[in-house]
């Protein structure tokens, strides 16, 4: 079992920044990838971002490309999401999960691990 717990949720102004945090924990050295989600109200929970957990590897959602950034730190079996230039569409609960079977996944059901979710709401 992996688990995974996400900090760094709050409000800021449309064009201010974000970090979060996901930090893994138990059987990590099974994972391929971390990925963040995000799933805002009313709405289906959508692929952000992921990062390969066994390489350098990352890719994005279209929408945040060029905004946001997933990093890692193995030493700390830690995975980040730093979100620049802010947009109230940004808005949503943000989810950390992990691949215990590939890098490349961005669908919900192909991800087998899962945080509880932060909070993060941009305001205009």
């Amino acid at each position: 079992q992996v688990q995974l717990v996400e900090s760094g949720g709050g409000l800021v102004l449309a064009g201010g920044s974000l970090r979060l945090s996901c930090a893994a924990s138990g059987r990590t050295f099974s994972m391929y990838a971390v990925g963040w989600f995000r799933q805002a109200p009313g709405k289906e929970r959508e692929f952000v971002a992921a990062h390969s957990w066994r390489g350098g590897s990352t890719y994005y959602a279209d929408s945040v490309k060029g905004r946001f950034t997933i990093s890692k730190d193995r030493a700390k079996n830690t995975v980040y999401l730093q979100m620049n230039s802010l947009k109230p569409e940004d808005t949503a609960v943000y989810y950390c999960a992990a691949d215990a079977t590939r890098f490349g996944a961005t669908t919900e059901r192909e991800y087998d691990y899962w945080g509880q979710g932060t909070q993060v709401t941009v305001s205009s």
